[in-house]
């Protein structure tokens, strides 16, 4: 089959300017507290319109999704403004907002983001572990928390996607949660978030995203495969990748880039590389799925891919 060479929607990267001082994961850490792919010295800078476009240059980018970056809590609906100052009409075309869902104030937060033309959806992390290293969310258990679905329903009201991050050993309360909010388009971030890299967890990883692959109202990211798996192999990233498409299907996935975050461990042309060699030998209208149409749909964007040139210099 003939490798995709057409137009590309990125549905999840971020931007962030560390001079606003909105974004504290980024803050210095005491050395030796890495996150759970490692030290994140080398994004702890500006990254902005112009840094995604010199990295994303050899791409046939035309359409993005901005993924909220961890603004702090206590600034709603700042990112969102800043977006809509710093992006040109290709950079965070959508934007998936962020939205602490258990807080007091979480639906009239809601409220303010819909009515942002640009908001297309809401993200808030829901990946917990024991060690501080792994855990992005405050607790265990918020998908299942009363005060937390109530901003879920909420969202699903205002016609706003949700993007789920979580790690496996919490896919099972996420079958759960995908049943019980029919209405709620979700998509899987990451992968499914495989790591835990033993056997086990891998076994994990693979048998909970086949079961919520069962779920009509769930898409998945095929976003940032080298986050848990730095020494990465062409093979290794297969496995992976393949096995989210397996469960899914290209009309239900897509991929993605995660950068800057996908830049610890990969350049942007190594990530599209290897998704275009593992993708190549589905049909040219799979492979499309996966660059540009699942992203469309989910997202909102609206665009006509045929209105857009074929070109790739990777």
């Amino acid at each position: 089959m003939s490798r995709y060479a057409g137009p590309l929607i990125d549905p999840h990267h971020h931007l962030w300017d560390l001079q606003l001082k909105r974004h504290p994961w980024l803050d210095a850490r005491p050395e030796g507290e890495d996150m759970v792919y490692g030290s994140i010295d080398p994004i702890r800078r500006d990254y902005l319109p112009s840094d995604y476009l010199r990295d994303s240059d050899r791409q046939n980018v035309v359409a993005t999704v901005h993924v909220e970056a961890g603004w702090r809590d206590d600034d709603p609906l700042g990112e969102t403004l800043w977006l809509e100052g710093q992006a040109d009409h290709r950079i965070a075309r959508r934007l998936v907002a962020r939205v602490p869902l258990a807080h007091p104030d979480a639906e009239a937060r809601l409220e303010a983001e819909a009515a942002r033309p640009r908001v297309a959806g809401i993200r808030d992390i829901v990946s917990w572990d024991a060690d501080p290293a792994k855990a992005f969310a405050p607790r265990p258990g918020l998908m299942s928390d009363p005060d937390w679905r109530r901003g879920l329903r909420a969202a699903t009201r205002l016609s706003l996607s949700f993007d789920l991050m979580l790690y496996p050993p919490q896919m099972a309360e996420a079958q759960r949660l995908v049943a019980d909010f029919p209405d709620t388009l979700f998509v899987l971030n990451h992968c499914g978030s495989p790591a835990d890299r033993s056997a086990e967890g891998m076994r994990l990883w693979a048998d909970g995203l086949r079961e919520l692959a069962r779920a009509p109202n769930l898409r998945l990211k095929l976003s940032d495969p080298v986050a848990y798996d730095p020494d990465w192999t062409l093979e290794s990233l297969r496995a992976v990748i393949r096995h989210g498409i397996d469960c899914f299907g290209p009309e239900r996935a897509m991929f993605a880039s995660d950068f800057p975050v996908t830049g610890l461990h990969a350049s942007f042309d190594a990530i599209y590389e290897a998704f275009r060699t593992i993708a190549a030998d589905l049909t040219i209208g799979e492979q499309a799925a996966l660059f540009f149409d699942t992203a469309n749909r989910t997202y909102r964007l609206g665009l006509d891919r045929s209105a857009f040139s074929d070109r790739t210099s990777a």
